[in-house]
């Protein structure tokens, strides 16, 4: 929209409601003639006017008249937000003494023929817009899959309304942060797909600029994303999955049936609930596996249960089992065991043993800064758990390889579009984009299985996808520039 439009558009929207106060008076007015309101809206509608012709002679009306028509005005139509921010970088690289640097960013947005900065902002303003519409397209995704179906178990057990909304909305930053990289792969692929194949790319390569010029935009872009990305999982990532979290099991205290699937199975580090069909708070056919302090192994076998809440800190709920059947033996004799029966028993459940929430602090609730210092303090112990400091370096190394996977995917998107996107270019970088996140979105879950269970290098699991990208985009943008 340019300047005059929008002077224009202000300009009706004024006289709208100039005319709509006009007609609201006029109204009342002759809907209560010579009545205690009347006389009230004469008042006002005199007490308006007389201002408004007091302002309309004021010397201030006309110095901010001049100042608009003469000085702002002119200002706003010359205004080039690019140009602006070239320039504040040259004069920022002047400053601290980078003078060739400065020099190359005072002219980067001019040249001879065509000029650069109308390509650049015609080329970030389709980028950002076909970015917006990918982000769209894959937040929708994740946010199906991975938050509805959490959402509909949920208020299966006739959880309040607002909860539900709260938990969904403390979820988004975990959506948002997985998003936004796949977003730029396959916004950025299809935007020059279509730049390459209506010719627009061969036009400004014909003007007698290189592939670095239409690069440099791409990726710088793809820094901001980055850094946006980067906000979004290392600060409000942890802020949500805390508030996620508290809110969850302040759930599961006043609803414990929530945390109960029918027909499941709820995994601990040594428990195993198998839950059978769950109606209310009443469950069939418990069956549950628990190791003890003295190796001792034991099964709890229960026809029928009924769920109640409990008073006491760090116990999920107490189960009342009816006709049940408990069996203990030694793992290194399993020939020797007991078998208690009872037609009614209570065994209370901790948070810890059958919720994913637990009150300890986990590697997803802090931010990079945290998990740094976290990981210095495990590296002083004698007797730390290796598998506990593995799952603290994977984590923050995905705090920076999923966000900034925007620019290794903006850098991979310009040679893959301009070198298959000569036909349909839209549709070939939608079908690539998506093949290419999906084998993406395979290495990064490989990645956090062996990082975290099998012990490798975090920096290395997390960070090989976007070092594939980079060495395939290295090959695609020569065999561009050789081409």
């Amino acid at each position: 929209m340019s300047f005059d439009r929008f002077e224009s558009l202000i300009q009706k929207t004024i006289d709208f409601f100039r005319d709509k106060a006009e007609r609201t008076v006029s109204f009342f007015s002759s809907k209560f003639k010579d009545s205690k309101i009347h006389k009230g809206l004469v008042h006002i509608e005199s007490y308006g006017y007389y201002h408004y012709q007091w302002w309309v002679k004021s010397k201030a009306r006309e110095r901010l008249v001049d100042f608009y028509k003469n000085k702002f005005k002119p200002f706003i139509l010359r205004f080039n937000l690019l140009n602006w921010i070239f320039h504040l970088t040259a004069h920022v690289c002047y400053k601290i003494g980078l003078r060739k640097q400065g020099r190359w960013f005072k002219t980067a947005v001019h040249d001879r023929g065509l000029n650069r900065h109308v390509f650049y902002r015609y080329l970030l303003k389709e980028l950002f817009l076909y970015f917006f519409v990918a982000f769209l397209f894959f937040f929708f995704i994740f946010f199906c899959n991975q938050i509805l179906l959490i959402i509909q178990r949920i208020l299966e057990k006739k959880v309040p309304l607002w909860d539900v909304i709260l938990l969904m909305t403390y979820a988004l930053p975990s959506i948002i942060a997985q998003s936004a990289p796949f977003a730029t792969l396959v916004g950025f692929l299809m935007c020059l797909g279509r730049l390459a194949s209506e010719n627009e790319i061969l036009i400004f390569r014909a003007s007698g600029h290189s592939y670095k010029t239409i690069l440099f935009p791409v990726v710088s872009l793809g820094l901001a994303i980055s850094v946006g990305s980067f906000f979004v999982n290392d600060y409000l990532l942890p802020v949500g999955t805390i508030k996620y979290n508290k809110l969850y099991r302040s759930i599961l205290a006043s609803n414990p049936a929530v945390e109960l699937e029918p027909n499941s199975v709820k995994k601990a580090i040594d428990k195993t609930l198998v839950i059978g069909n769950v109606n209310g708070d009443k469950v069939s056919d418990l069956l549950f596996f628990d190791s003890g302090e003295d190796d001792n192994q034991r099964i709890i076998i229960a026809g029928n249960s009924v769920v109640k809440k409990s008073d006491e800190p760090g116990v999920l709920m107490e189960l009342e089992m009816n006709d049940s059947t408990v069996v203990m033996f030694d793992k290194n004799n399993r020939a020797d065991y007991d078998v208690l029966t009872s037609s009614l028993m209570q065994l209370n459940v901790f948070e810890s043993s059958i919720s994913s929430t637990s009150n300890r602090v986990s590697p997803r609730e802090m931010t990079s800064y945290d998990l740094y210092k976290k990981i210095k303090e495990y590296q002083t112990y004698e007797d730390y758990s290796q598998r506990q400091l593995n799952s603290y370096k994977v984590e923050y190394n995905k705090k920076f390889s999923l966000p900034f996977g925007s620019i290794f995917f903006a850098f991979l998107a310009l040679p893959l579009a301009l070198l298959f996107g000569k036909h349909n270019g839209q549709t070939i970088g939608l079908i690539i984009g998506i093949v290419i996140c999906l084998l993406y979105w395979t290495m990064m879950i490989l990645g956090q299985i062996f990082g975290n269970r099998g012990g490798l290098n975090g920096f290395w699991t997390m960070w090989a996808p976007n070092i594939t990208v980079f060495v395939s985009g290295t090959i695609f943008y020569f065999r561009l520039v050789r081409k």
